[in-house]
């Protein structure tokens, strides 16, 4: 399949699906990581978004949508941000393509746009760890935990407030880095699709 990994640049789930012998592209701003940075566009996604896909897995920023943020909200519907990153999210969901993934934490789009198909956490794939990933699926299958295993440490954050361990970690990685191991999707997730969404 000629599929296109949208707004990723740790190149996870890009490579996964190369390994599996398809065409894959990933595309963001930020030059990609990986072991194939060559099947990377680095630029607007919307240069990438009609050139003929079979699939898009799309990983559309959340900094404006995730719940995690919500005291924020009432200031970023005020200056026009969170309406940016409603409308970007939108993109994706008008695509023509038959098979469409849309990933994002736990958020506001549930709303203004629908209930994700499904939530699933890095712990039923193999990822001692716990992340709420929200999958908007368009003629995919709802994806099967693979190997569940502990849901990781939870710590208490300086400002007392409890939290997964590897995301209170990240506090300690300037603002740059730290978006970097946030975003990233856990190799096991990766995995799963590239191996349950290969055959369709």
């Amino acid at each position: 399949m000629k599929i296109l990994i949208a707004c990723e640049e740790s190149g996870t789930v890009r490579d996964a699906f190369i390994k599996k012998g398809h065409n894959v592209e990933s595309c963001d701003l930020l030059p990609s990581r990986g072991e194939y940075p060559e099947q990377h566009y680095q630029g607007d996604i919307k240069d990438m978004l009609y050139r003929g896909w079979d699939m898009v897995i799309a990983f559309p920023p959340c900094t404006h949508l995730s719940s995690s943020g919500a005291r924020w909200f009432e200031q970023k519907k005020k200056d026009g941000r969170q309406q940016e990153g409603i409308d970007f999210f939108n993109l994706f969901t008008m695509l023509p393509y038959p098979y469409i993934c849309i990933e994002n934490p736990i958020g506001i789009m549930s709303t203004h746009y629908r209930k994700p198909d499904q939530i699933i956490q890095p712990y039923e794939y193999g990822d001692s760890a716990r992340k709420s990933t929200c999958l908007w699926l368009k003629q995919l299958p709802k994806l099967v935990p693979t190997n569940i295993v502990d849901q990781g440490e939870i710590t208490t954050y300086k400002s007392g407030k409890k939290m997964p361990k590897w995301y209170a970690d990240a506090f300690s990685l300037p603002p740059k880095e730290r978006a970097k191991i946030r975003s990233k999707t856990f190799q096991g997730i990766a995995n799963a699709m590239a191996d349950q969404w290969s055959n369709l």
